[in-house]
């Protein structure tokens, strides 16, 4: 199963308070940006390293840097939201953007907006809070493939069993890292219990 649940009791915490209908905006953001961190780090755990010799105050020594560069491809609008995060943990990180929007008719999403940096030899991370019905990361995830993403992961805070299935289906070997996996989709392909839509809280729309 490509699925990594972020196993931490502050991830709890956050996803409950982030659930909570009266959580304002402000409020959102911060516990969005905190839960974004913890995710961050999580699926960055075996980013490769490279040695360089430095001196410290006292003696020569060898030590460990990141050996390449990642790029973060969030999924507009509310993947903004998960972005900051890596800008403020990592020394080099580039960012593009993919621009999906959902048809509340049918549950499917249509590109409106791609914009991506080179993605060759550098490991890349798609960014989306919410895994429902799977069409926009399975969406997300060829477009960074067809322009040269090797193994590309998908980051998200709450997803459905439905929505894993379908990126485990079209993508069998992406990796997803989340820090919930909900019960279900309901008749309109919304998540269940869920905790709206994360765009309109993040932004107060």
């Amino acid at each position: 199963m490509p699925l990594h649940l972020l196993q931490h009791p502050l991830a709890s915490h956050l996803v409950t308070h982030l659930r909570d209908k009266t959580t304002k905006p402000a409020q959102f953001r911060t516990l969005a940006f905190r839960l974004s961190q913890l995710l961050a780090i999580e699926a960055t755990r075996d980013l490769a390293t490279a040695v360089r010799h430095i001196e410290t105050p006292l003696e020569p020594t060898d030590g460990l840097v990141l050996a390449h560069s990642i790029v973060v491809v969030p999924i507009l609008r509310a993947g903004l939201g998960m972005v900051e995060p890596f800008l403020e943990l990592f020394p080099d990180v580039s960012v593009g953007y993919i621009g999906l929007e959902r048809d509340h008719q049918t549950a499917r999403a249509h590109s409106y907006y791609c914009k991506l940096p080179p993605l060759e030899a550098r490991r890349v991370f798609v960014v989306d809070p919410m895994l429902a019905t799977g069409g926009s990361a399975v969406q997300a995830l060829s477009a960074v493939k067809a322009n040269g993403a090797v193994d590309p992961r998908l980051i998200c805070i709450v997803a459905a069993p439905e929505g894993v299935a379908e990126v485990e289906r079209v993508h069998p070997n992406a990796t997803i890292h989340a820090a919930a996996l909900d019960r279900c989709l309901d008749s309109r392909k919304y998540i269940l219990p869920g905790l709206g839509d994360f765009g309109d809280r993040l932004y107060g729309t």
